[in-house]
């Protein structure tokens, strides 16, 4: 082996050690495998294509690029869902789709050392509904102990304003209940939500939904009761077919068109008996990556 390639081989061994690290600050990030993997190895580009032999704390530095990934891609996936719908309304069109993500990586020791790792389905229903610099912030800081100077350079902001970011998402977070399981309650919970929506029974729709639900589109979020309330009634006249359905494996809805294909998705997040969390899908690769079964009577 010359000097060249033990230098390329001494710099790949060095990476890949950190790699664990880099799949779980990226998919808390993410709060997807598939979308973390390709954070890595973004950050393995960059790394490869520089010159790090001053670089003291290579961890810190690593986690810093990688960081700048997540930040990227997360305000990248809003760019693009606005871009299709600018598009699509000039054509008088339905939005096109976004790029599918990869497959998810192979199940193994690494990945169920990352899973085990990983955060709670609470914790990561409620980043969810954080912005790009607030989650980054608080997932920096908070988990991976970031000092807040070195955040403030990843989302441009001074660390006054990271510190401030970090705290509205800690107090966020601090509230996260665990997400109810029960799938027979969520079902008869789906099918009151929508009764109350075709009716446009606003008190109904009150009584079904969290106080702090949020409501997450393609492009945009609505959050609070009255809020999505209100969305919800005035949208589901104008929807066409509504059929409740299983979405991987929970209580969801969608609505089909009229050769019954699936042409929008709402996925159910459910706390205490009530819709805490619900994700709206329209895209078609979004919709055709998600396993449907329309095995609920409507």
């Amino acid at each position: 082996m010359d000097e060249k390639d033990f230098h390329a081989a001494d710099r790949a061994a060095r990476f890949e050690a950190y790699r664990p690290h880099l799949r779980a600050v990226a998919h808390r990030m993410l709060g997807s495998l598939a979308e973390a993997d390709d954070a890595v190895q973004e950050a393995w580009i960059r790394y490869s294509r520089s010159d790090t032999t001053a670089v003291g704390n290579l961890g810190g530095w690593l986690t810093t690029v990688v960081g700048r990934v997540c930040l990227d891609m997360l305000r990248s996936h809003r760019h693009r869902a606005e871009d299709s719908l600018d598009a699509a309304l000039d054509a008088g069109m339905p939005a096109p789709a976004a790029p599918a993500a990869p497959a998810a990586p192979a199940a193994g020791p690494e990945l169920d050392a990352l899973l085990a790792d990983s955060v709670g389905a609470a914790l990561l229903v409620v980043l969810e509904t954080l912005t790009p610099a607030e989650r980054l912030a608080f997932v920096l800081h908070d988990m991976f102990a970031v000092p807040y100077d070195e955040v403030a350079t990843i989302v441009d902001r001074t660390p006054t304003a990271v510190r401030q970011l970090a705290s509205r998402a800690r107090r966020r977070v601090r509230g996260a209940p665990e997400p109810d399981a029960d799938l027979a309650r969520q079902r008869r919970i789906v099918s009151a939500f929508l009764a109350a929506a075709r009716e446009g029974d606003f008190e109904g729709l009150l009584a079904v939904l969290d106080p702090d639900v949020v409501s997450r589109g393609e492009i945009s979020v609505t959050a609070g009761a009255h809020a999505v309330a209100r969305g919800a009634s005035s949208v589901a006249p104008h929807v066409g077919t509504v059929r409740p359905a299983l979405v991987d494996g929970a209580a969801g809805a969608v609505v089909l068109s009229a050769t019954g294909q699936v042409q929008r998705a709402l996925a159910f997040t459910f706390v205490r008996d009530r819709i805490a969390v619900i994700e709206v899908v329209t895209t078609r690769e979004r919709l055709d990556r998600l396993e449907v079964e329309l095995d609920i009577a409507p």
